[in-house]
């Protein structure tokens, strides 16, 4: 964790991959068929996606009953690996991965030499593409971007026009986002000094969310640089809502062996290194308050309770209200 720039950063430690080396061998191998078909892939100007990598990759060694990955997770390790031994990231290679993203508000885009409204979408939303640093962010007239952990969530506030009303931009990564929606929010933040606001569930999972788009994530931790947001602040929900708020009881979730287990690993040292795994939790006051009201009542929210007020009261009260009021943790 680099301390300074507030991200997860690669850590010094290297590997080698030697073709003469039986331990080392199968790697090597893979490495090369996947780099040359990155460079064929370069050379003719083809976007392939990850997975036509690997079917493209994929056969029988002559000779043997060995194939060359066992899975598609074992070609996208060496795939990572390529990126950060050759220094260019998947998007600058021009390999194309499955995008979730979602995005509307005051922000004009163009791509391709086409313009883009993103307030021109009816109850729809520009779909965030893979290869987002070709979309060139033409204007933008909008105070803060709001994350969405939810689709659902997101297609409300959409409908309600939250945006709009509030001067907003609305992402969705529909749950743990893709690399393209963290370049986008990323970009909203560093190109137009747009402030971050995420909104989750209140739970370690959502927690964890929120997590990824502050601080980046371990494994990536090489392209965090270009995806996280250290000024991200959480907006909710937060378990204090539940008591502020009045969130009925029998609208609480109660909390499993796994959700438990995460809670408690945001508050852990490192056994090697003695130092916090997660210190942007660790080291708050009000993160380490949430994680211990979890832990202590073992219950979890769901965004959606809130409509035990009223359908409109996260759109109308709830958002609002917190933003106003500078209700988050950062």
């Amino acid at each position: 964790f680099d301390r300074k720039r507030g991200i997860i950063t690669r850590g010094e430690r290297v590997g080698e991959r030697r073709f003469n080396d039986i331990s080392g061998v199968r790697s090597f191998m893979q490495t090369c068929l996947l780099a040359r078909a990155i460079y064929e892939a370069l050379k003719n100007n083809d976007h392939p996606t990850i997975r036509d990598l690997y079917y493209y990759t994929l056969h029988t060694i002559e000779g043997t009953e060995i194939e060359t990955f066992n899975d598609q997770d074992e070609s996208n390790s060496i795939f990572q690996d390529i990126e950060v031994m050759t220094g260019l990231l998947r998007e600058q290679m021009g390999i194309v991965a499955e995008s979730r993203g979602a995005m509307v508000g005051n922000i004009i885009l163009e791509s391709k030499g086409n313009r883009i409204d993103c307030t021109k979408f009816g109850i729809g939303a520009f779909n965030i593409p893979s290869l987002c640093d070709q979309i060139r962010i033409l204007e933008v007239d909008a105070e803060y971007v709001l994350v969405v952990e939810k689709d659902a969530i997101f297609q409300r506030l959409n409908d309600y026009e939250f945006w709009r009303k509030n001067n907003c931009i609305l992402i969705t990564g529909k749950g743990q986002a893709d690399r393209a929606t963290r370049r986008m929010v990323k970009r909203l933040n560093e190109e137009w000094d747009l402030p971050v606001y995420v909104l989750t569930d209140a739970d370690p999972f959502g927690w964890y969310i929120y997590s990824t788009y502050r601080a980046g994530s371990i494994s990536l931790s090489y392209e965090s640089f270009r995806l996280a947001c250290p000024e991200a602040k959480f907006l909710g929900m937060t378990m204090t809502d539940i008591e502020k708020y009045e969130i009925p009881r029998d609208h609480l979730i109660k909390a499993n062996e796994i959700d438990i287990k995460r809670a408690k690993e945001l508050l852990v040292k490192d056994p090697v290194t003695k130092l916090p795994r997660y210190p942007w939790f660790y080291e708050s006051k009000k993160w380490r308050q949430e994680i211990n009201i979890f832990l202590e009542k073992k219950v979890k929210a769901e965004i959606e309770a809130k409509s035990s007020k009223g359908f409109r009261f996260l759109s109308d009260v709830y958002l609002p209200e917190k933003i106003s009021n500078k209700d988050w943790i950062t």
